[in-house]
């Protein structure tokens, strides 16, 4: 894509960020995003509650405060009852109703597999914006949600996963972001980005080519969830996910005691993940204890960052 050339265009599309920003004045400005997908789960008012909280997702990762959506949907109404179009979007309208959020319109096409998501515009004072490119070394990298559910909703759709796996991984896709980005403004954060298809590794990766810096990443310190090893075990891994490893390497060395599940689980492509904050090291006490104050569903200390100018990662156990 040609990069714009617009003075008001705060952040753009040059480090890949979550979502772009633009100037509206002095102490205001937008930020706007678009995100949706196929079905990862069977029943479809939770599939449009995913896919609401995965979209705002973007709003929060960049520090903001979504105002206004707009539904973007795909359906077979040929081979499909409207009713499960009308229980994906009242997901989606109730999710964004939980976030303050209103919806104000959309488009729908006929297409052969349901597709839904939104597209969100949020608000944000225009010097605090939240983005992937200022991680500084000596930051330490707080991660408020635990991972796997590329895995488990791999295992889904192989009728691998029991109730409570499913319980667990819908229930971390459909929690907003909001608390974990209410924390980073209050406390300050450097930088930060959601864990989306990219997985933890290739997030991190793309916070530190933005930042012109590398990482150490503790992987026993990164939260997993309920089920996964399990899974993993029978062999329910995304073809996304090992893409994702695949497409890192070069960048990131792994250390002794790191399995190869320990490698893919990293790399776990995830739908509605948390936050990825970077944050000082003499604030990271209190951006822990403000998430655990929000009952955000993880406060992990999972890393730091480190002066490397070439990017590189290094997974420790």
């Amino acid at each position: 894509m040609p990069v714009p050339n617009d003075p008001n265009l705060l952040v753009g599309i040059e480090t890949g960020d979550d979502a772009g920003v633009y100037r509206l004045g002095t102490d205001l400005a937008l930020v706007q995003t678009v995100d949706f997908f196929t079905p990862i789960v069977d029943d479809p008012y939770q599939f449009g509650q995913i896919a609401a909280a995965n979209a705002l997702s973007d709003i929060y990762a960049m520090g903001g405060r979504p105002l206004t959506a707009l539904n973007i949907a795909a359906f077979p109404s040929k081979t499909l009852p409207l009713s499960i179009l009308g229980q994906i979007l009242a997901g989606g309208a109730d999710k964004c109703r939980e976030a303050g959020c209103t919806i104000v319109g959309g488009h729908t096409i006929d297409d052969p597999e349901p597709k839904y998501g939104l597209a969100v515009t949020g608000v944000i004072h225009p010097r605090r914006a939240i983005t992937n490119a200022a991680a500084r070394p000596g930051d330490v990298l707080v991660l408020t949600k635990p991972i796997g559910t590329g895995i488990i909703s791999t295992g889904i759709k192989r009728e691998l996963a029991d109730a409570r796996t499913v319980e667990g991984a819908v229930r971390t896709m459909t929690a907003l972001n909001r608390s974990g980005a209410e924390a980073a403004q209050a406390v300050g954060v450097s930088a930060g980005t959601d864990v989306t298809g990219f997985g933890l590794l290739g997030h991190l990766l793309g916070m530190c080519r933005g930042s012109g810096v590398g990482a150490i990443l503790y992987a026993r310190h990164v939260p997993i969830l309920a089920g996964v090893a399990d899974l993993m075990k029978q062999e329910a891994i995304p073809g996304g996910t090992r893409r994702n490893l695949e497409s890192v390497r070069g960048r990131v060395s792994f250390g002794r005691g790191i399995t190869e599940e320990h490698e893919l689980v990293l790399a776990d492509a995830q739908t509605s993940g948390g936050l990825l904050l970077s944050v000082p090291r003499e604030r990271a006490g209190r951006l822990v204890e403000r998430l655990r104050a929000t009952h955000a569903l993880a406060w992990a200390e999972i890393g730091e960052i480190v002066a490397d100018r070439e990017s590189r990662i290094r997974v420790e156990l």
